[in-house]
Parts: structure tokens; sequence; C-alpha cells
């Protein structure tokens, strides 16, 4: 017959109320970003500015040596 975990913890004796609290911190703080808009890639890629018509010239540049 397996043991009974006591009340609260898993059979691994990990505290159930304590992750469910990490769990509801972390979705906090994920809400919390996502508002702000910043996320995982937000200031990584979101601060480059592309310029629009220096990519046409290169893709002409590229193009016209491909003939």
């Amino acid at each position: 017959m397996a043991k009974q975990p006591k009340q609260g913890k898993t059979t691994a004796g990990t505290d159930v109320n304590h992750v469910k609290q990490q769990n509801q911190q972390a979705a906090q703080k994920s809400a919390q970003q996502s508002a702000q808009g910043q996320n995982q890639y937000g200031t990584e890629f979101g601060a480059d500015q592309t310029d629009a018509q220096q990519v046409r010239q290169q893709n002409q540049k590229s193009q016209s040596k491909k003939k």
C-alpha cells in the first residue's frame, strides 16, 4: 500500500501551496510585461528601425547581380 502524502505536499515532498504561489507571481509578472509591451523579444528587436528605402535599394542591387 502506497503512503499517503501529507496535506499540501506531493509524494515527492513538494509544497503545493508554494508552487501555486510561484505560478501566480509568474503569471502576474508576465501580465504586467505584456501590458507594458515588453516581452522576451520586444526590446531586443523593437529597437532596430528599418529604413524601407535602404532595403529597396539593396534588393535592387541584389536583383541586378542575379541577371
